[in-house]
């Protein structure tokens, strides 16, 4: 896992405009993954930005880039409160949330669909893909829309806008610490 695939999947986590990333990346262990991982957490954490392997498989790893501080106030809603509530996650503290998380991504052959609300989809989002089985959608972009198009649309371009700027950036010659804003 290096910088650079960090920025690409994760610019709008990094720039605070965005509650979390999720990426797919191969891995020579699970050893090293873990000590790529401390690595970049010691440098973001100051940030506001934590960075989890939430599930090894077959020789890759299913990355968790985050902003506790926004997944705080994204569980605030209260319908994003009564959906982990009724998927038995514990509303009341969301660190133990993200355990409850990894531990359905490791139990369960099916994906639990509502990580969505772990990476700061709209809850209506989230909520019409469970209840549809992904069909139905409305639009689909950094997410299936299922609620408010116009305002996923917007979204949407700013957080391609965002990493194609920090992807130019990189190139340019800067660094995952001096891109990753403090939130």
């Amino acid at each position: 896992m290096s910088e650079e695939l960090v920025i690409k999947q994760c610019s709008p986590t990094l720039a605070g405009l965005k509650t979390g990333n999720l990426f797919s990346c191969s891995v020579v262990s699970q050893k090293e993954m873990i000590s790529r991982a401390r690595k970049l957490n010691k440098m973001l954490c100051v940030k506001g930005l934590r960075i989890l392997p939430l599930r090894y498989d077959n020789g890759r790893a299913l990355i968790y880039v985050y902003r506790p501080s926004k997944l705080k106030n994204d569980f605030s809603n209260k319908q994003v409160r009564e959906l982990l509530h009724s998927l038995g996650y514990n509303i009341e503290n969301p660190d133990i949330c993200v355990v409850q998380l990894m531990k359905r991504l490791k139990e369960s052959d099916d994906f639990p669909h509502e990580i969505g609300l772990f990476l700061g989809y709209p809850a209506e989002d989230v909520t019409g893909f469970i209840e549809n089985r992904a069909g139905g959608a409305k639009f689909t972009g950094y997410w299936k829309v299922y609620g408010d198009l116009e305002e996923a649309k917007k979204t949407f371009a700013k957080y391609k806008k965002c990493t194609d700027v920090y992807c130019a950036q990189y190139a340019k010659g800067s660094n995952i610490t001096k891109l990753t804003i403090t939130v």
